[in-house]
């Protein structure tokens, strides 16, 4: 069934350009209902799921000389992301109700990116994977080309060429991959039993692990991110702050550190005190969490603000990946579906609740306005987000990053303690923001033009992603059980044997 996930978007996309121009509502509601249909499925299949095990959802020769095949399986950090895809999809939409301009195309092109998403997370075929991930990225660009604001087009063009950069080292490494290992199979599975030489994955992991982490916002490979989430439309704001920089993630962990696990060995000698691929990437995770938290403080722009701190959030998600241990790799996981929901969470409330009513995202502007009186479920909501973005217990966000920083603590001390200083950086720049935007002191001239109030598909929205990460924060373990086993799988017993710690 969890194909349907897949199928029903694309399907949606096409029904959504069949709807008449004149008539635009039919449009937002096949959206909705294929939205639902899709986090329904996966919601049957996680409550369905025996944690640990591959599970195979179809499987087909597909282009049998090179070994492709149509093969869509989960185990559980596949079917987490599936989820968080499922809610992101959601929210996204009922966001997305005010939209009055070429809306049967918005939603088509919605539909088609979260079927392009569904699809990475569902694909074990590597070739597969890699079509998917090509199609999420084409309509990112048009959502931010056509829909988006501030420098929409120079935004859009920047997000397209770092991704296909990103791409083209993936789809060199792929290729490379298939050749050494006979170039009879691309099947995930078998690829990661099969022995690549040592020298090979040495230069095979940073080529596939750059590809990917360029997409998940890897320092200095990240300026794309914050000009991305600034000039996209709410929608694709939350989808790429929620579930595309995820794509980066997932490849880094599903593919580069699964199949090439001795790329990640000591080089037996060290050039400016690294001494493997390990303590390079780890460094630059943690250059991105300090680098994003740091310019985050000093915005004007409240959504420049959201976007350097999804580049520190995601920084988190790649310490946790260099950690190799289990702890810290459960929190990177767990850390992909928290920043989801929050980041998520966090632009509906800048883009749709604030911008679109002020028509200004300056906090100096601001300021002047006193939001959490004429906008107080937009404040209310902002500090439950403010809240679980900082990591205050019994949100989402502070098991997954407290997993990370003790992961990283056994890995590497000293950058533990600088990324707790990230964290800090983070409370500061996100009370800055929730003072300027929503407490500061009113100009007569705010109390004389009342905003529009806040809409039920908006509230709706908003609920569903704060009751996702308090779900997640109260009882983390609906997700621990579901990753740790994955880890500890067969699919990852060449990352035990070659550099778990």
């Amino acid at each position: 069934m969890l194909a349907w996930t897949i199928y029903i978007s694309f399907l949606g996309a096409a029904a959504v350009m069949a709807v008449p121009r004149e008539n635009a509502r039919p449009a937002r509601w096949i959206a909705l209902l294929c939205a639902l249909a899709g986090f329904g499925i996966t919601l049957a299949a996680a409550m369905q799921y025996r944690a640990g095990e591959l599970m195979t959802v179809a499987d087909a020769r597909w282009i049998p000389q090179l070994g492709i095949e149509y093969h869509l399986a989960i185990d559980g950090i596949s079917l987490t992301l599936l989820l968080l895809t499922g809610i992101a999809a959601i929210a996204g939409i009922l966001f997305s109700w005010n939209i009055e301009r070429r809306v049967q195309e918005f939603f088509a092109l919605y539909l088609a990116l979260i079927g392009g998403v569904y699809g990475v997370f569902l694909s074990f075929d590597l070739f597969l994977l890699f079509i998917f991930y090509e199609i999420a990225i084409i309509p990112k660009y048009f959502l931010i080309a056509i829909w988006g604001s501030t420098r929409r087009e120079y935004a859009a063009m920047k997000l397209a060429l770092y991704s296909f950069v990103g791409s083209a080292m993936v789809l060199a490494g792929m290729i490379a991959a298939f050749v050494t290992a006979g170039a009879t199979t691309m099947n995930l599975a078998e690829l990661a039993r099969y022995p690549f030489p040592v020298h090979f994955q040495m230069w095979a992991f940073p080529l596939v692990f750059v590809g990917f982490a360029i997409l998940a916002g890897l320092w200095p490979f990240h300026t794309w991110a914050p000009t991305g989430h600034v000039a996209a439309p709410t929608a694709a704001s939350m989808l790429l702050a929620g579930v595309v920089m995820k794509l980066g993630a997932y490849g880094c962990l599903r593919v580069a550190m699964m199949l090439f696990p001795q790329g990640l060995d000591p080089w037996g000698f060290h050039v400016l005190g690294f001494g493997s691929w390990r303590d390079v990437f780890a460094l630059m995770a943690l250059i991105g969490i300090l680098y994003g938290a740091t310019v985050a403080l000093v915005q004007k722009d409240f959504k420049f603000v959201i976007g350097y701190s999804s580049v520190s959030h995601m920084g988190f998600v790649l310490l946790g990946l260099m950690t190799l241990n289990l702890i810290g790799l459960d929190g990177a996981v767990l850390q992909m579906f928290s920043h989801g929901v929050i980041a998520g969470l966090l632009f509906a409330v800048v883009g749709r609740m604030i911008y679109d009513r002020t028509h200004t995202r300056n906090l100096n502007e601001l300021e002047t306005m006193r939001l959490s009186r004429s906008l107080p479920f937009a404040a209310v909501t902002f500090i439950v987000a403010a809240m679980a973005s900082i990591g205050l217990p019994g949100f989402s966000g502070f098991i997954a990053e407290l997993q990370i920083l003790i992961g990283a603590w056994r890995a590497f001390p000293a950058f533990a303690m600088l990324a707790g200083v990230g964290i800090l950086v983070g409370i500061a720049f996100t009370w800055r923001a929730l003072q300027k935007a929503f407490f500061g002191e009113a100009a007569p001239a705010a109390e004389a033009h009342p905003l529009p109030p806040v809409t039920l598909p908006e509230k709706l929205g908003a609920l569903l992603l704060m009751t996702a990460t308090l779900v997640i924060g109260l009882y983390p373990r609906l997700l621990v059980d579901l990753i740790l086993p994955s880890l500890n799988s067969p699919l990852f017993a060449g990352l035990h044997k070659a550099v778990w710690r």
